[in-house]
């Protein structure tokens, strides 16, 4: 018998489906600095919301209305569309396009052979695997809350809590993959922080507001997300009116245009 034929080989243990994107979100959630603020920033904020709501319920019934039902609901909604969460789902995304840059691993990566486009598309389901089940603990949560306190207040459908659940998910993978091609663009997580939290709370609040934009105006990343909310802003003068079509191309141009740039230059960025 030759050696050949009494060696005996162990068997292959099975590789497992989604390596990189297991190994983008393993990364994600060992960093402290992008999970405990991402949870901050959705269950946290929903807890404060409603917390601070039935206080000062608590502390004067006669003049504040229960925390729970739809009103109380739609300002939570609001929070987590298109507040807090376009916040989270930019902390995360930042986090993802930039990581492995700032930690040094992009080179290694690229020394392997591994194709620059599919460790760009694995940060996707990675980052995203992280930042919607605290999205959806957060909705949940406001969701229960809704009904529980609201103390014979009238309290939103079925229909309705699905249509906001997805309403929320979807906004917040929205900004996310905005967030991941503009980190992998610019290649900092500051400044890719820095420069999506201008734009979305006081540049977005302002340009809003000039009227002589005209429909200019829909092109702004709140206004295209605002239309998919089930429920309409607390204030209706705050409300710019548009298609449901207009919104979506608006929506997939923004993901287009920065998933694309982020693309790009993951494909050119030296090694």
């Amino acid at each position: 018998m030759t050696t050949s034929e009494s060696t005996v080989q162990a068997p292959r243990s099975p590789r497992l489906p989604f390596r990189l994107e297991r190994a983008e979100l393993l990364k994600l959630r060992k960093s402290y600095g992008v999970w405990i603020p991402t949870a901050i920033l959705t269950v946290g904020a929903i807890v404060i919301f409603y917390l601070a709501v039935e206080l000062f319920h608590v502390s004067n019934s006669a003049k504040y209305a229960p925390a729970g039902g739809t009103d109380k609901f739609q300002g939570a909604l609001l929070l987590m569309g298109q507040v807090a969460g376009m916040i989270a789902a930019a902390l995360v995304g930042a986090a993802a396009g930039t990581q492995d840059i700032s930690s040094g691993v992009f080179r290694d990566l690229v020394s392997t052979g591994r194709s620059r486009t599919r460790l760009f598309l694995a940060r996707i389901p990675g980052g995203l695997a992280l930042l919607l089940p605290l999205m959806a603990a957060a909705y949940a949560l406001a969701a229960v809350l809704s009904v529980a306190l609201a103390s014979g207040l009238a309290t939103p459908s079925v229909t309705l809590f699905a249509k906001s659940g997805l309403y929320v998910l979807f906004s917040g993978a929205v900004v996310y993959v905005i967030a991941l091609g503009l980190g992998s663009l610019v290649g900092s997580r500051a400044a890719t922080i820095s420069i999506l939290i201008a734009y979305l709370l006081p540049v977005q609040g302002i340009l809003r507001n000039i009227s002589a934009l005209g429909r200019a105006r829909d092109g702004l990343l709140s206004v295209a997300v605002e239309r998919l909310s089930p429920l309409a802003p607390p204030d209706a003068r705050d409300q710019l009116h548009m298609s449901l079509a207009t919104s979506l191309i608006v929506l997939a141009l923004w993901v287009a245009i920065f998933a694309g740039l982020g693309l790009w230059r993951t494909q050119k960025r030296d090694a």
